[in-house]
């Protein structure tokens, strides 16, 4: 198969990494990571006037139309950059569910400004006793009057803190998923704020007695649009660790070629070289299964839950062997916030855990080839 990119998107990948190498330096990132939760971000405009917010949704709810192999160009170059800008848990993925379940007017409401730029969304699914299981949550919505009355937790809400709504998963009466847009002003909706390893910003929530209106519900059935979403989210991850992980190669092998010992490089060390050798076995294995799951997603839903489910698993294996070997090949300094490698260290190893860790993707694959056997 072809896997060379187009003449548009190689376009689209170097005016990224220009952009990357302009605008997010060690120095700019921490100024980004230490700004106010909510403040306009201005490279988050400059994605909206590139056309980067649009370009992963169709045409008929106002994207450019992009496919998966764009998605996994700008997700790479976001790892690569280490970008702290909430591309996936801020837009794509609640994005994704309401150009899936939202009609007009919702989509006018919330899509249509998500897509200028004018405000960023969040998704809570995860819970704590649900582990990565989407669909075994404990947060109810009961019918009240002409609205809804939501009730529950939610965990590890990524971009809450700057959400202008949250979409917020919850079990129905008849035990269906339903999908709820409940703006972060609510009355008792209430938030945690903390940040994870890598520096994100997350939140749990807690809902208490919440009223919504009846045109709040994106969805009584929305179980397998999550799943379509979540699937998209997992190869957007695969492509971004690709971008880290390519980093985190380059930033070991050049510090072995600059640091001496007993007068010669690092990087003469026959064993050092074949650390070196194996990182970038584990990064290009890993950008192949990326490539698979980009390229799984339009396939039958168990077809590509498997598939992605092994690149997920892989990757994620992957990142955190390059993160530790990065690290040890560094020796002490590899650990310190000087030490630029040590952040996307961290990135790597949280990519593993965010929409299901290695564990859990591999007993899915186990389970989908004992059911097809």
């Amino acid at each position: 198969m072809d896997f060379s990119l187009s003449d548009e998107q190689r376009m689209l990948a170097d005016t990224l990494d220009r952009l990357m190498a302009d605008r997010v330096s060690p120095e700019q990132r921490r100024t980004m990571l230490e700004a106010p939760a909510g403040a306009r971000s201005p490279l988050w405009q400059t994605f909206a006037e590139l056309g980067l917010l649009h370009m992963p949704f169709t045409e008929e709810v106002g994207g450019l139309g992009g496919d998966g192999t764009d998605l996994m160009i700008i997700m790479q170059a976001l790892g690569r950059g280490l970008v702290p800008e909430p591309y996936l848990a801020g837009l794509v993925l609640p994005g994704e569910l309401l150009a899936r379940l939202g009609d007009a007017e919702q989509r006018e409401r919330w899509l249509t400004p998500l897509l200028e730029g004018e405000h960023q969304l969040a998704l809570a699914w995860q819970e704590n006793d649900a582990r990565y299981d989407a669909h075994g949550i404990s947060t109810t919505a009961r019918r009240d009057g002409d609205g809804w009355r939501l009730d529950g937790h939610k965990q590890l809400v990524f971009n809450a803190a700057s959400a202008l709504a949250m979409l917020v998963t919850a079990r129905l009466d008849d035990g269906r998923l339903g999908l709820f847009v409940v703006p972060a002003d609510t009355t008792g909706l209430s938030r945690h704020d903390y940040r994870t390893i890598d520096d994100q910003l997350a939140s749990d929530l807690t809902l208490d007695a919440i009223a919504l209106t009846n045109d709040a519900c994106l969805g009584l059935d929305a179980a397998q649009a999550l799943d379509a979403t979540q699937a998209l989210g997992r190869a957007a991850l695969c492509a971004e660790a690709v971008g880290a992980m390519e980093v985190a190669c380059q930033q070991t092998l050049d510090y072995l070629k600059e640091r001496r010992q007993f007068g010669t490089p690092l990087s003469a060390f026959q064993s050092l070289q074949h650390r070196m050798v194996d990182m970038h076995l584990h990064l290009e294995q890993a950008r192949s299964m990326a490539i698979l799951a980009t390229t799984s997603l339009a396939l039958a839903d168990n077809e590509r839950d498997y598939r992605i489910a092994a690149a997920k698993a892989y990757c994620g294996e992957a990142a955190r062997f390059i993160a530790e070997q990065a690290i040890q090949l560094h020796g002490g300094m590899g650990m310190t916030e000087e030490c630029y490698v040590s952040h996307y260290a961290k990135r790597l190893v949280m990519f593993d855990h965010y929409l299901g860790d290695v564990d859990h993707h591999l007993e899915y694959v186990s389970d989908h080839l004992l059911n097809v056997a």
